[in-house]
């Protein structure tokens, strides 16, 4: 089958095997897929995988687990052993033993077929297109920092980058929120997001004053934590949502954590659900984020495309 592959480098092959379903697996006939930024770290070496890219995808169920059988699907990216002390305390997103789809120790999904854990499959109503169905992963970790840090509707809020992730996370926000400030590069960007509702300023013009009760960096750069301690206020939270092919440059100074009392949340993978509702309800507008959209087989153009920093979204059509 034509598959998107990384072995040190991005290349493409026409002759990687088909997926075969072990027990309790459903095969799935892959629609539509997204490139995120954690892709682009896949390509520069993030987690030392190797093997089918990608996480992001809808597709329709063929084969394995006859639950699903010709069910149009998404799936959590976390594939769990559902028995160590993690996954049994109600944690299984932070399974010892986990794979991780297109990221760690397994397979991902720019391919034509793809594997998934039956457990880990969603339904797609039909109100959610295939295009908009591709941002319900995206759009789950948008909702996790909901989940995760309690808001009130006056808290000041500054979110840090303009790109895919910062993007979702300022429409959840706006679900909650009275203010919040996206913070960007990007004019063209910043001005997708004012388009719905969102106050925006562009890096060069935000002046840091520790005043935000809430910042969150979705910046994709080991930059946008120090950009994070000098916009938070003391006692404040910073809500981390970058992942990095390296460590943060040595010399990082961590002393304003422990100075101003600061509280800081790792945030990841969030509830499918809540993302599919939101997106069924049409309280979440995606389509205008998608900037472009590429055949699989012309999947190392689209990975230069999402590397453009003029792009915000960019699909691969498995299908085309």
């Amino acid at each position: 089958m034509l598959a998107m592959c990384f072995d040190g480098e991005v290349v493409m092959r026409t002759d990687y095997p088909k997926p075969r379903c072990a027990h309790g697996d459903v095969l799935v006939e892959v629609g539509k897929a997204g490139i995120c930024s954690t892709d682009l770290e896949v390509a520069k070496g993030y987690m030392g995988f190797g093997g089918v890219m990608g996480h992001e995808f809808v597709g329709r169920a063929v084969g394995g687990s006859r639950q699903w059988a010709g069910k149009r699907v998404v799936a959590e990216i976390n594939c769990i052993c559902g028995k160590c002390d993690m996954c049994k305390s109600g944690l299984a997103n932070h399974c010892r033993n986990r794979t991780v789809l297109g990221i760690d120790g397994r397979d991902g999904c720019f391919a034509e077929y793809v594997t998934v854990p039956a457990r880990n499959c969603h339904e797609v109503p039909e109100a959610v297109s295939d295009s908009e169905a591709v941002f319900i992963e995206p759009l789950a970790a948008a909702f996790q920092l909901i989940r995760q840090v309690k808001l009130a509707q006056s808290d000041r809020v500054v979110v840090l980058g303009d790109g895919r992730l910062a993007q979702l996370i300022v429409r959840v926000l706006r679900l909650r929120l009275r203010r919040t400030l996206m913070v960007g590069r990007h004019a063209a960007k910043l001005e997708a997001a004012e388009k719905q509702g969102v106050q925006t300023i562009l890096e060069s013009d935000f002046v840091p004053v520790k005043a935000a009760d809430v910042v969150v960096d979705a910046t994709g750069s080991a930059a946008g934590f120090e950009l994070a301690m000098r916009a938070v206020r003391p006692r404040g939270t910073i809500v981390l949502k970058s992942t990095f092919a390296v460590a943060a440059a040595g010399g990082l100074n961590l002393a304003p954590l422990v100075i101003d009392e600061i509280t800081v949340v790792g945030s990841r993978c969030g509830p499918f659900p809540e993302a599919i509702a939101a997106l069924a309800r049409r309280e979440v507008d995606v389509a205008a984020l998608i900037s472009a959209e590429f055949p699989l087989a012309d999947g190392p153009a689209a990975m230069a495309a999402a590397r453009n920093g003029k792009n915000i979204k960019v699909l691969l059509d498995v299908r085309r």
